[in-house]
């Protein structure tokens, strides 16, 4: 059913993960006084006289950006077939666990290897705020599923 909960947390996922395709979502500072940035593109670092310089390359990021959303929005329009809107949700739960594992390995990597320290930000909160909708999506439509059952029990 489209007008069920997890219709609004799959709802809600698809504008949260958009907003991390601009900005970036990690910020570190170095001792140096410089900020080094991870965004979808990749980590950058910004120095007060040069602008952004590329440090690495992170494609597998964009991907999983791109990625979450667009299941997303499938598994919204897949509400007749619960079992493959589970299986969906399932995916759409190891896709946002994937992201997680990757920015902390990603903020890791860069706290080793630069020496920084890392900047709070609302945009660290993100991926886990879509893992988040993503279970309680889960957990919906698994709801929905067993009602559906016990009303055939009852024919």
């Amino acid at each position: 059913m489209i007008q069920r909960i997890q219709t609004v947390y799959l709802s809600l996922i698809i504008p949260i993960s958009l907003f991390l395709l601009n900005g970036s979502f990690l910020i570190f500072s170095e001792k140096a006084g410089t900020v080094i940035k991870v965004t979808h593109d990749g980590i950058f670092r910004e120095s007060a006289g040069q602008g952004l310089e590329l440090i690495e390359k992170v494609s597998p990021l964009y991907v999983l950006i791109i990625l979450i959303p667009i299941v997303s929005l499938i598994t919204i329009f897949v509400f007749k077939k619960r079992n493959l809107q589970m299986k969906l949700a399932l995916f759409l739960i190891i896709l946002c666990i994937i992201l997680v594992v990757a920015l902390i390995h990603g903020s890791i990597t860069v706290m080793s290897k630069h020496n920084a320290s890392i900047i709070p930000g609302f945009k660290m909160i993100v991926p886990v705020a879509i893992l988040i909708l993503s279970y309680l999506a889960y957990l919906g439509i698994k709801k929905d599923e067993k009602l559906v059952k016990s009303y055939d029990r009852l024919r």
